[in-house]
C-alpha cells in the first residue's frame, strides 16, 4: 500500500495537474494552430475559406465550409453572379491556394484578367466596418472612433491594443476587400497552381469530371495539421453554349459525383448556373444537391416602388438571397439574421452586403406600415428562386 501510494505520489509529483493541463493545452493548440494561409477553424471541427466578401463570410458564420459545394443561381437580366465568382477566385489567388476554373468560353484563362485586386486601404475599411460604417460626411464618426480608441489605450494600455490590432491583422489575412476597378497583378495569375478548362465545346462532362477528380485528389481530408485548401470555380455549368446542354441527367450525375468527392477533401467548389434554362423539377434537384445555396437578383434601373420602401436604394446593384447554409457535425439549424441582403458598392469599388432597411413611412398611413414591410419582403424575396 505504501509503495503504491508512493508510486502514485511520485507520479503526481512527476506530473502535476498544472503540467497536465499545460501539456493538454499545448497539444490542443498545436493541433489547431498550424493552419494554412486563408483557412480558419470554426466550431465542431469545421474549417472555412473566405468567399472574398467579408460581409458574406460573416453572414455564413465564417465563410465557405471546406468540403462543401456552393451553388449560385444566376440572374438572366444581369451577370451579377460574376461578382461573387471573381471575389472567390481572387481570394484564393491572393492566398496562393490551388485553383481550378472551368467556364463556357474558348479561352478560360482570359477570365483571370478580370479578377479584382485587394484594396490597398483594406485595413481602414475593416475598421470602418467594425465601427458600424456609420461615419457622417463631416467626419464626426471618425472623431468618435478615434476618441474611443484613445480611451481604450489609456485605460488598458498598449499591450491589449496591440493584441486587438494583431487579431485584426489575422482577420485581414483571412478575408480581403477587393477593388473591382483594379485588376489583379499579372505575376499572381501566372502561378503554377491555377488550372483552366473550357466547357464550351465539350459534348460530355467526363473531361470536367476527370479534371475535378485529379484536382481534388491532391487535397485529401485532414482533420489535423496544415490544412491546405483547394478551390474549384465552375461558371454557368448548364449554359446553352455548352455541348452537353440538355443532358439533364448527366449534369445531375456529375453534381452528385462532385459533391461526394468534395466532401471527402479539403476543397470548396462554387458553381453558378442559369436556373431559367432548367425545368422546374431539375432546378429543384440542383438546389437540393447544394450544401450552400445562394441566388442573386439585379435591381431594375428605376423601380419607384422599391425606392420608396428601401433606404439607400440608389447605391444598390442587386439583392443576395441565402437559401441554405452548409453545416457540419451539428443538427442545429443555422438561423440567419436575415435571408435577403442588399448588394452595394462602397466607394464604387468594394462589394458590401447590408440588411434591408425600410424607409420611413408617412405617419398618416397608420397601420398600413406593417403591410408596407410585407410588400418590401415580398418584392425582395418573393420569387421562383425560393427552394
Amino acid at each position: 500500500m505504501a509503495a503504491a501510494a508512493a508510486g502514485v505520489g511520485g507520479q503526481a509529483l512527476g506530473r502535476s495537474s498544472f503540467s497536465r493541463a499545460a501539456s493538454s493545452k499545448n497539444a490542443s493548440s498545436s493541433s489547431s494552430s498550424p493552419t494554412a494561409s486563408g483557412v480558419k477553424l470554426g466550431p465542431n471541427g469545421a474549417a472555412f475559406v473566405s468567399s472574398g466578401i467579408p460581409d458574406l463570410d460573416r453572414i455564413l458564420g465564417g465563410g465557405f465550409l471546406l468540403g462543401s459545394v456552393v451553388m449560385v443561381m444566376e440572374d438572366s437580366d444581369a451577370p451579377h453572379h460574376l461578382l461573387l465568382l471573381r471575389a472567390f477566385m481572387a481570394q484564393g489567388v491572393v492566398h496562393k491556394q490551388p485553383l481550378l476554373f472551368a467556364g463556357p468560353m474558348k479561352e478560360p484563362r482570359s477570365f483571370l484578367g478580370a479578377l479584382p485586386a485587394p484594396v490597398a486601404s483594406s485595413k481602414e475599411d475593416a475598421r470602418h466596418r467594425a465601427m458600424g460604417g456609420g461615419a457622417s460626411g463631416d467626419g464626426r464618426g471618425n472623431d468618435e472612433g478615434l476618441r474611443i480608441a484613445w480611451q481604450y489605450r489609456k485605460y488598458f494600455g498598449d499591450e491589449r491594443t496591440s493584441g486587438a490590432e494583431h487579431r485584426d491583422n489575422k482577420q485581414q489575412e483571412f478575408s480581403n476587400d477587393f477593388d473591382l476597378r483594379k485588376p489583379l497583378e499579372r505575376h499572381l495569375l501566372n502561378a503554377q497552381h491555377i488550372e483552366c478548362l473550357s466547357t464550351q465545346d465539350a459534348d460530355t462532362l467526363s473531361d470536367l469530371q476527370d479534371r475535378c477528380s485529379t484536382f481534388i485528389s491532391r487535397h485529401p481530408r485532414k482533420d489535423g495539421g496544415n490544412l491546405n485548401a483547394g478551390r474549384i470555380a465552375i461558371q454557368s455549368l448548364c449554359a446553352p453554349q455548352c455541348g452537353y446542354f440538355g443532358k439533364d441527367w448527366d449534369m445531375v450525375s456529375f453534381m452528385r459525383s462532385l459533391k461526394a468527392m468534395v466532401r471527402a477533401s479539403n476543397t470548396v467548389a462554387i458553381i453558378t448556373f442559369p436556373y431559367t434554362v432548367l425545368s422546374d423539377s431539375f432546378c429543384k434537384r440542383w438546389q437540393h444537391l447544394a450544401d450552400t445555396l445562394l441566388s442573386i437578383k439585379a435591381i431594375p434601373d428605376e423601380d419607384k416602388d422599391l425606392a420608396k420602401l428601401l433606404t439607400g436604394y440608389q447605391d444598390m446593384v442587386g439583392f443576395l438571397h441565402v437559401h441554405k447554409v452548409a453545416q457540419t457535425n451539428s443538427q442545429v439549424p443555422v438561423i440567419l439574421e436575415a435571408s435577403t441582403f442588399s448588394l452595394k458598392l462602397r466607394k464604387r469599388r468594394s462589394l458590401v452586403l447590408e440588411r434591408l432597411n425600410q424607409a420611413p413611412v408617412d405617419g398618416s398611413s397608420g397601420p398600413s406600415s406593417g403591410s408596407s414591410s410585407g410588400s418590401c419582403s415580398s418584392s425582395a424575396q418573393g420569387s421562383p428562386l425560393d427552394s
